[in-house]
């Protein structure tokens, strides 16, 4: 079922959301240190009903694409 608006019946474009526990997997760090990014303004989050973080997938991998690759041990 998809969410739509009052004025044209179309659904909603919104780019996917993602946990932080997903994002922590993403950059291999832990989820509570994701959670210290969007506090200090890092990253930022949208909360759910519930006062869960999310994330905005779009953000997240432009932001990885920022990240210095680890190389492989030789």
């Amino acid at each position: 079922m998809a969410i739509t608006t009052p004025q044209t019946d179309a659904p909603l474009q919104q780019g996917a959301l993602l946990t932080p526990g997903e994002v922590a997997v993403l950059f291999r760090v832990d989820p509570k240190t994701v959670t210290r990014w969007a506090q200090a303004g890092k990253l930022s989050a949208v909360r759910t009903l519930g006062g869960h973080r999310r994330f905005h997938e779009a953000e997240v991998r432009q932001l990885l694409q920022g990240v210095p690759q680890q190389r492989s041990a030789e």
